[in-house]
């Protein structure tokens, strides 16, 4: 079995999130999901926990961070185009999430943008040339 990774993140609206990462085309596996939380798939072995703030203080004994003021962790996506990378920014910003940094960066091989969703995380969607990477 292929190592699976869960991302764990504080919310302040479940409902809310799931509707704005729904729109940008991620679905939610319902066998995980309740009122406390929602299993984002991101792909078949990649999955985002958004978890109520109440119910994420049950995990931790530190203070929880505001993403907003803040920054802990920047989750980083590869997508299969530039144009998806395009897209993905434009609907996280007409969600209500915010273009960071402002403009795309492009290096040629590799083309990334990113946003801050609504509870301020940094999520970042990459593009990289197949025919830059060696194996």
């Amino acid at each position: 079995m292929p190592t699976q990774v869960f991302i764990n993140f504080p919310v302040k609206d479940l409902e809310k999130s799931k509707t704005f990462f729904g729109n940008l085309g991620y679905t939610f596996n319902p066998q995980f999901t309740d009122e406390h939380a929602a299993c984002m798939v991101i792909s078949d072995t990649i999955y985002s926990m958004l978890v109520t703030e109440p119910k994420f203080k049950t995990f931790t004994s530190k203070e929880l961070a505001n993403g907003h003021a803040t920054k802990e962790v920047i989750v980083c996506l590869s997508c299969e185009s530039r144009e998806k990378v395009d897209d993905t920014i434009s609907k996280a910003v007409a969600g209500g999430g915010k273009a960071w940094p402002a403009e795309p960066l492009d290096y040629g091989f590799m083309y990334y943008h990113g946003f801050e969703d609504l509870d301020g995380h940094h999520w970042e969607i990459m593009y990289m040339d197949p025919n830059h990477v060696q194996s």
